[in-house]
């Protein structure tokens, strides 16, 4: 046996770790929804002006990115763009939903949205913290 140096990885590779890590979690966890999700502002050309990627795992609902246009930023957007994650997650019975932040990026727009923080990262990046919030609805 040895042990590689750090460096990008190899696919095959990172399917025998995918697969391995997989397995031990579904031993101990159980089986449960796992599915990424997308949705995107297109506009009349096709062109994307703003999306949002999800995962769905273990009964919740993370938020990995959000982005939207600066030209429609202001036009409530990124609300129906959260909005319709939340909807599709609770189609599937998901109604627990997380995400991160930074001090720089949209946390007061979450908040907006009914998340709250549940922790902090300092320094991420430097300078800025990385927040970390939740959703649970009824």
């Amino acid at each position: 046996m040895k042990l590689t140096q750090p460096l990008p990885p190899d696919a095959r590779d990172l399917d025998a770790l995918r697969i391995g890590l997989s397995g031990y979690n579904q031993a101990i966890a159980g089986t449960h929804l796992r599915e990424q999700i997308a949705s995107f502002i297109k506009d009349e050309r096709g062109e994307v002006l703003g999306g949002i990627l999800a995962d769905i795992k273990w009964g919740w609902l993370h938020v990995d990115w959000l982005w939207i246009d600066e030209r429609i930023r202001k036009d409530g957007w990124g609300g129906r763009l959260l909005a319709t994650m939340e909807q599709y997650a609770g189609s599937k019975g998901i109604t627990r939903f997380h995400l991160e932040t930074t001090s720089f990026q949209a946390l007061l727009f979450y908040q907006k949205q009914g998340y709250t923080v549940f922790g902090e990262l300092p320094d991420m990046p430097p300078g800025h913290i990385t927040y970390f919030l939740k959703k649970l609805q009824d």
